[in-house]
């Protein structure tokens, strides 16, 4: 019911072309022990406290979208994600504190090479290219996101009664992130139409494809804790 979001358009086909990269990123097995309830305690505390890290430079990624963005419409679409990531931090906070995280232990984290690597690598496309390039970029944590939350909701493997991830689980299939997911998509969409996206695919789909590698590395670093 919800593939056809995944698979249509300009991000279908960047998601295509990731070929085996998207498969592992969304079938990591940090996601696997998580969504049967028997990932380590200390590797969802590493990736939560990261996360926090990673969502600061992201909301930087997406305040820069929108200085790159030409028309009204567009950059409300890119400002509303970037208030959603700003107002999803206290969130956050009050999430990893029912794991016994406050935000003074996260801020005084240091980030993990593979948070860094894949932060800047963004911000690094997002200053050196345009919007297209930017969104190519944004698009696999974005819309990776809610593939996985759905997907874990709706297969039969999940174990939801008495999982300690089940809140993070219904988070990212709920519909209400599922609404920003498909703006986001749609924006990709139309300044992919206005910026020339058919003959600057394969270089898109690089950049899209690196993200992707990167989300795998960051699960992994999650991992690796235990």
């Amino acid at each position: 019911m919800y593939t056809p979001l995944f698979e249509n358009g300009l991000y279908g086909r960047l998601r295509e072309q990731a070929g085996q990269h998207w498969q592992d990123y969304v079938d990591h097995p940090f996601l696997q022990q998580l969504a049967v309830g028997t990932l380590p305690e200390a590797a969802f505390k590493r990736y939560l406290t990261q996360d926090y890290l990673f969502l600061i430079h992201f909301a930087r990624a997406y305040a820069l979208l929108v200085s790159k963005l030409r028309t009204l419409p567009e950059m409300r679409t890119a400002t509303a994600s970037l208030n959603a990531i700003v107002s999803e931090l206290p969130l956050h906070v009050a999430y990893c504190r029912s794991w016994g995280l406050d935000e003074a232990q996260i801020v005084a984290e240091a980030e993990a090479p593979e948070t860094m690597n894949y932060t800047r690598y963004v911000l690094d496309i997002g200053h050196s290219g345009d919007a297209l390039d930017l969104l190519a970029a944004l698009l696999p944590c974005v819309a990776g996101y809610a593939e996985i939350g759905l997907g874990l909701l709706h297969s039969s493997d999940t174990v939801m009664a008495g999982n300690p991830y089940a809140n993070w689980i219904r988070n990212y299939g709920d519909e209400g992130y599922l609404t920003g997911v498909r703006a986001a998509v749609q924006l990709l969409e139309n300044v992919g139409h206005q910026r020339g996206a058919e003959s600057r695919f394969s270089e898109l789909s690089q950049i899209f494809t690196t993200a992707t590698q990167l989300e795998s590395a960051f699960w992994q670093m999650g991992l690796n804790a235990s």
